[in-house]
This record gives C-alpha cells, structure tokens and sequence, in this order.
C-alpha cells in the first residue's frame, strides 16, 4: 500500500512536470500574436488570430489518431513522443524567423499542437485514474498550477526578449519610407524569435529522453474496473452521452480560457492601450487561474464536488464577461482577467465528470474531449472577426462569445454531467 502510494507520487512529480511544459509552450501564443502580427507585417486581429487557430486545431485533427497511438505505444512512450514532436516544432521557428514566413510559423504551431495533443491524450487521463475519481479535480489543480505558473512566466520571457521596446520599433517600422530599413528592422524582430526556440527544442528532447527512461508505472485502462454498471454492456464510446455533451462543455470552456488569456491583449490594444503594456496581460490573467487553483486544491472534495465547483465557476463567468462589457479602460481589462479566476477549476471538474465510468473506453474518450480543445482555435476567431469586421463593438463581440459557453457549462455542471449515466 505504502510502495503505491509513493509510485502514484512519483507519477504525479513527473506529470507535473509535463503540465508545466504545457503551460509554458500553450501560453506563449498570447505574445506571438501581437509579435508575429508586427513582424510578418498582418493587416488585422484575423489574420494574427491564426496563431490559436493553426495551435488549436491540431487538437481537433489529432487527438483520435493519439489515442490509437497510446494503445500501441502505451502512456509513458506515448508522452515521450508527443515531447519529441513538440521539439521538432520548435525548430521550424528558425526558418520561419529566417524568411519572416507566417505561414511557416503557423506550422511550427501546428506540429507543436500535434505534439501536445499526444501528450494532453496521454495525461489528462493518467492523472484522473492514478488515484480516486472523486479526487481527481485536486489532483488536476495541482497540474494546473505548474501549468499556469508556466504560463505565467512564458509571456515575461518571451516578451522580453521579443517584444523589447516594441512600442518604439512599432512605431519607426511605421513611419519609415524606406524599404530597405523597414525590412532590416523587421529581419532583426523576427530573428529574436531564434535562440528562445531552439532552447526549447533541446529542453524538450531532453525530456523526452528522461520520460522514457523514467519509472513511471503504466495503466491498462482497457481492463479497468467500471463504475458505471451499464457501462460494461455499451459497444462504442459514443454511447455516453455524458461524455459527448462533455466534449461540447470542454470546447466552450477552451475557448473562454483562450479569449481570456490570448484576446486580453487584443481587447486592449482595441481601446488604444500600447503594446508595451499589453504583452504582459495574459500574465494577469493567469496569475487569477493559479489563485483558482489553489482554492480548488484546499475545497475539492472535502468542502466542494467537483460539479459544484463547476457551477459556481460559471455563473462567476457569465458575471465577470457582463462587467467587462458594461466597464471600459483598465476596469475592463482587470474584469478580463479575472475570468481566469472563474475557468480555473473548470478543466479539473469537466475532464473528470466526463470520463467518469467510461472504462475500457477512456482512452478513446479521453481522446473525444482533447478535440475539445479545438474551441481554442475557433472562438477567438469569431471574435475578432466580429470585431474587425465591425459587425460588432468589440465589447459587444467580446460578451457574445463568453456568455453563451459560460451558460452551457452551467448546464453540464447541473444536469449534463449526469445523462445517460446509472449506477
């Protein structure tokens, strides 16, 4: 019993770890976009807004194909992979940066969200099942705060060593009528991409070859106990409905993190704040998620279920995006980051509630709700289409993309959690 206990700690130092390579690697895209949009010379937020788009959609493309992957190659290989992949991602920076090539860049993105879809596939569910369902949300929270530290410190280094002075050569890259200059100061912005990136690809290498050499015990899912009793006679993972309405629940939730996290900056660029300032708001939001966290760590279970951590999460959702939109200035931004508040516990309750009991079929499931994560790519985008092409204010466009998901999760974490399941 003491020999388990220690092995699920060790699993759970090493998961860690991985979180934190999430978090770093997933939250740089909110200083990619106001870079990449500069450099690369992009005329609106639609275009930059590809940066989540072209990283989140290799979720949706490739999450099922991960997890046959798992099935061959079990957790810990499989995780060992997805590193490598991300590292070969990192490296099409260097020629990206080289020929200031944005669509380059979008596929080094690409490649690293295949990467992360392997490893998301992989220990999401790993760190549900290593110990009781019915802790696995706590066990989540004390991911999400090496992820969102990650997080937190990715857009102060990578906007300090990109976006240096960034306002002033912003602003001579605009007033310039000379090409050669213009196109010497944008050779020199995109360059400072180079170095971050390929220290990246070596630390993951690195971890890639320390995961496989790592004692991290492997699960066989496939002959895991149920705890759905109907579930031992269901044929297919689409015969959950709890788990497909989940999926609809992660997708809308991916999407409010992003617009909360990646769009802040955008959000207040929109209002006339200045590039020097706004690189750095992610971070706030961020900082709001790790606090989440670590209230979900001391309250889930032993004072809050996960589903009732879950509701209060978005009803605090649809409070904070309705005070975004009726305040402007520093007031708004502050409401914007909060959110990271609200949807700090929500990935640590849906993912859990959704492959509760679905045994034999959790990796497939688990598999299900990484496309999910798709809503990253897709609701972003909507926003700043609506915004840029003034089909909405960009308060209005902001509210209409927040408030509806924050209602369905409301459903889910009330009654959708539940459909289809007996005990």
């Amino acid at each position: 019993m003491q020999s388990a206990k220690k092995e699920n700690q060790y699993a759970i130092i090493i998961i860690g770890i991985l979180f934190f390579v999430f978090g770093f690697v997933t939250w740089l895209n909110g200083t990619l976009i106001p870079f990449l949009k500069l450099a690369c010379q992009l005329n609106n937020d639609i275009q930059a807004f590809f940066v989540t788009f072209a990283f989140y959609m290799a979720y949706f493309f490739l999450a099922i194909p991960s997890s046959m992957i798992l099935k061959k190659t079990g957790f810990k290989n499989g995780m060992s992979l997805g590193l490598l992949v991300m590292a070969v991602g990192s490296i099409v920076f260097v020629p990206a940066a080289n020929s200031r090539s944005f669509g380059l860049f979008l596929t080094g993105l690409f490649i690293q969200g295949m990467g992360l879809a392997l490893l998301q596939t992989a220990s999401n569910p790993y760190i549900s099942i290593i110990g009781p369902i019915e802790s696995a949300a706590k066990r989540i929270s004390i991911m999400g705060i090496c992820n969102k530290i990650a997080g937190m410190l990715s857009p102060i280094i990578l906007g300090a060593l990109v976006l240096k002075n960034a306002g002033s050569i912003e602003l001579a890259i605009g007033q310039t009528n000379d090409p050669a200059v213009k196109e010497s100061l944008l050779n020199e912005l995109a360059g400072r991409v180079i170095t971050p990136y390929i220290v990246m690809a070596v630390v993951l290498v690195l971890l890639a070859f320390m995961i496989k050499k790592s004692a991290l015990p492997e699960i066989d899912t496939d002959k895991e106990d149920v705890t759905d009793k109907s579930a031992i006679e269901k044929h297919s993972v689409f015969a959950f409905p709890h788990l497909l309405l989940g999926v609809l629940c992660l997708f809308l939730y991916v999407g409010a993190e992003v617009m909360a996290g990646d769009a802040i900056g955008a959000y207040g660029r929109e209002m006339g704040m200045p590039l020097d300032e706004t690189k750095y708001f992610t971070t706030f939001t961020l900082f709001s998620m790790l606090l989440g966290y670590i209230i979900g760590i001391f309250t889930i279970p032993k004072h809050l279920t996960q589903q009732k951590a879950l509701a209060i999460s978005a009803v605090s959702g649809i409070v904070f995006s309705l005070l975004a939109f009726a305040t402007t200035g520093y007031l708004a931004i502050s409401f914007i980051a909060l959110l990271g508040l609200s949807n700090a516990l929500m990935w640590p309750a849906i993912f859990p509630l959704a492959i509760s009991g679905l045994g034999r079929f959790t990796k497939t499931g688990s598999a299900l709700l990484i496309t999910g994560i798709a809503g990253g790519a897709i609701i972003p985008l909507l926003y700043t289409t609506l915004k840029d092409k003034e089909i909405l204010s960009n308060s209005m466009s902001f509210m209409v993309c927040m408030v509806p998901a924050y209602l369905y999760i409301l459903y889910y974490a009330v009654s959708g959690y539940k459909v289809g399941k007996t005990v």
